[in-house]
């Protein structure tokens, strides 16, 4: 993302997630994120600045329903009308929050391969803290991707759910070319990836991974093994990592890039 913390169409500001045993997550998270001289991430999970870019929650029965997957809040123009669009289009709906007047707040729903997400709307830039010092070292979302067998109608769906653009990427799989696709929020810059399951990209779960960046990549990678985690996927370019899939001790898949 070129904009961190930008309110805009189709940015996304932050994720959560509910999960069993979350005192055993949260030292999982907290391990694996701290790494480097001057870690982006505290061991509350709030970023270096202080802000709750991430949210680990107990899986209440009020959050009974939601799947183990890191949750992106996505920004849209109408909350309720998005929610609509995605049931229309073969989606469901997990949760609907609406104010006592019956307007939407946030909902959170299922994308036609079962991946979840969130919509909220688009936030004020009075909600947004200003970042201090430089961009690249404070912990945020880094990108979003998905990977999914049925690339062009998911692409389809996210372009009409929440107004991004889309830019083609050329991609080769042995003699054979294909596009994946960039999704661009409503300033034209990346927000996310939908990707097809081949290539480079096969074996990765059909959910949202988001990427978050740590300050010492292999430390946070030996560290995911150390506590019961598992690596996924590793890729590098001149011997330096370029980033990793990993799940953690519940099985939940994210992905880490250099800070």
């Amino acid at each position: 993302m070129s904009e961190l913390f930008d309110p805009r169409i189709g940015g996304v500001l932050s994720a959560d997630i509910a999960v069993p045993e979350r005192e055993h997550e949260m030292h999982f998270y907290s391990r694996v994120l701290t790494t480097g001289e001057i870690p982006l991430w505290r061991e509350d999970l709030m970023n270096n600045q202080g802000a709750p870019v991430i949210g680990l929650g107990a899986a209440s029965p009020e959050y009974r329903d939601l799947p183990l997957q890191w949750i992106p809040h996505i920004q849209v123009a109408d909350v309720a009308a998005s929610a609509n669009r995605v049931l229309d289009l073969g989606g469901s709906e997990l949760i609907h929050n609406k104010d006592e007047g019956g307007h939407s707040q946030w909902a959170v729903l299922i994308d036609p391969n079962g991946a979840a997400f969130g919509l909220i709307p688009v936030v004020s830039a009075e909600a947004v803290s200003p970042i201090e010092g430089e961009v690249a070292s404070v912990g945020r979302i880094a990108w979003l991707d998905l990977t999914v067998e049925n690339a062009d109608t998911t692409c389809d769906f996210y372009r009409e759910v929440v107004g991004w653009f889309v830019q083609n990427v050329d991609m080769k799989d042995g003699d054979e070319q294909y596009a994946d696709y960039n999704m661009l929020g409503g300033d034209g810059a990346g927000v996310a990836g939908v990707c097809h399951a081949r290539g480079k990209n096969q074996g990765l779960p059909p959910v949202w991974l988001i990427y978050l960046p740590v300050g010492d990549l292999a430390e946070s990678l030996r560290r995911v093994r150390e506590e019961g985690g598992t690596v996924v996927k590793e890729a590098s370019t001149d011997s330096q990592y370029a980033y990793a899939v990993i799940q953690d001790p519940v099985g939940v898949s994210l992905g880490l890039v250099p800070g």
